[in-house]
């Protein structure tokens, strides 16, 4: 594999954006964000104080009250033209990507192009979403109709796992409804969210419509933005202990929000399932974007005697995996975002092996010639493991698979209902029967059938129930219950 970190670029020192301009205190504190694949520092981002945050909601409460003024139909022609800025920009996008988090150039091309669908769908279907309702007479002389109307301000709290794609999944949505917004990134990946933010730049929204501010791991920002009563509510993406949180704020300072939270997906394999097919889905979904994404599926449960036969079929494809930096075309998976993200894994496979599981296929012993400081860790498949292993019940957000041997369809719609999240969980069958028993028991809000485990179109909500979400508003569509308010009107004229 070529070595390609001559074209790993250096973004400097990054800013926050408020009210329509780029700038940082001369007394700023910064931190820096490495390339996953190299180890070397490609930005530093400064560090937002009490005081910054402040000022982020001062600005986005004062373009509030004028970009709800703002004619639906020319909020929504510029939120096309964000469309059209992320199509222009679209490969930039994805190099920023791996640069920045470590998905590989396939994976970055495929996350842009879900932003622009997000985007459009924010542009197109709000036409109809954002209307009222109205009933003529319904008693003598006396009309009713019911308006919808913005919030106001939202804090936007995007992760390092999916930063653009998270981005996309509210910020289109806030402003098409008239509301302004805090992004608020991880720490993870803020050249990535620095990116979206100059793209959205070039659309001409009015100043203090979007700001973005860089917190590092100074958490407490976030809850004393959201304690701000010019700040109507939240939407997060990451993991269910932070939602939590978040969610017990919200309730005591009667905040709306839309927090997702963990996932501990299954694919299960029936013994009529389509080997070929079912050993591609396990690779997808275990090994996709490094097992970073709440879509990834470590628990791969097989039904009956096909076992062998998938366990054989995946160790040889997880061993011909091409792994590497993200630029190279080839390259079908990269590193892990951080270091201390890949420790973490590291130490999830301790875990497994500690609980009894047995390693079929340890990743921790990848070498990338060229990348030798790199996050790398390889395909690990775990087999010999039970349910009650904590390697099954907890997300490890790595490249893993857990083997699992099942007796019967029940006993693995029984195991995926035991969990305490319910995000997603796939089968693989050529039984009508058996796919719809699955559809209808499995406790989750996303399911796949002969199509792995799905990122739904953006005019489907991603679902997930239990500890995977907390709050009101589950889907992008769902929008209209997180940035609109309702107002019925009861009209007599005498």
């Amino acid at each position: 594999m070529a070595v390609l970190t001559e074209i790993s670029k250096n973004y400097g020192r990054l800013k926050h954006y408020i009210d329509g301009r780029w700038f940082v205190p001369d007394d700023s504190l910064y931190f820096e964000t490495t390339n996953p694949a190299t180890d070397e520092v490609i930005a530093e981002a400064p560090v937002a104080t009490e005081e910054i945050a402040d000022m982020a909601v001062e600005a986005a409460w004062n373009a509030y009250k004028r970009w709800r003024d703002v004619p639906f139909r020319d909020r929504a022609k510029l939120i096309f033209n964000l469309r059209d800025a992320f199509m222009r920009h679209h490969e930039e996008l994805a190099r920023i990507l791996v640069q920045d988090h470590g998905s590989t150039i396939d994976d970055g091309r495929g996350t842009i192009s879900r932003c622009v669908e997000n985007i459009e769908a924010a542009g197109s279907s709000m036409y109809s979403l954002y209307k009222g309702e109205h009933v003529e007479q319904l008693a003598n002389g006396i009309d009713c109709y019911q308006i919808r109307e913005p919030v106001g301000v939202f804090l936007i709290m995007t992760p390092g796992n999916i930063p653009m794609h998270a981005w996309s999944s509210f910020v289109p949505y806030a402003l098409a409804c008239g509301c302004t917004v805090i992004v608020s990134p991880s720490w993870q990946c803020p050249v990535s969210s620095d990116a979206v933010t100059k793209v959205a730049e070039e659309v001409g929204f009015p100043p203090g419509v979007l700001n973005l501010i860089h917190i590092n791991k100074e958490f407490h920002i976030n809850t004393h933005i959201l304690e701000n009563p010019k700040v109507k509510g939240v939407g997060f993406i990451g993991s269910t202990q932070v939602a939590k949180g978040l969610f017990e704020a919200c309730g005591r300072l009667g905040k709306r929000s839309s927090l997702n939270g963990n996932g501990k997906n299954h694919i299960v394999v029936m013994p009529d399932g389509n080997v070929e097919n079912a050993v591609q889905y396990i690779m997808r979904g275990c090994f996709g974007m490094t097992g970073q994404r709440c879509l990834g599926s470590d628990n791969v449960v097989i039904v009956g005697d096909v076992y062998n036969r998938i366990k054989e079929r995946l160790l040889e494809a997880s061993k011909k995996m091409v792994i590497g930096y993200g630029l190279d075309e080839s390259t079908e998976m990269g590193p892990l975002t951080t270091k201390s993200g890949k420790e973490k894994v590291e130490d999830f496979i301790e875990r497994g092996i500690k609980e009894g599981a047995k390693i079929i296929l340890d990743g921790r012993e990848i070498k990338i010639k060229g990348y030798e400081k790199g996050y790398f860790l390889g395909p690990t498949i775990f087999e010999d493991v039970h349910v009650g292993m904590t390697i099954a019940k907890e997300e490890s957000f790595g490249p893993i698979c857990n083997l699992i041997k099942a007796e019967s369809l029940d006993q693995a719609i029984e195991w995926i209902n035991s969990s305490n999240y319910g995000h997603s969980a796939c089968i693989v069958t050529e039984s009508g029967k058996a796919a719809r028993k699955f559809i209808r028991e499995c406790e989750v809000g996303n399911v796949g059938v002969n199509a792995g485990i799905p990122q739904p179109y953006s005019f489907f909500g991603l679902g997930s129930k239990k500890e995977s979400f907390f709050g009101s508003a589950k889907s992008r569509m769902d929008s209209v219950k997180l940035f609109l308010d309702e107002k019925t009107v009861t009209l007599r004229w005498v």
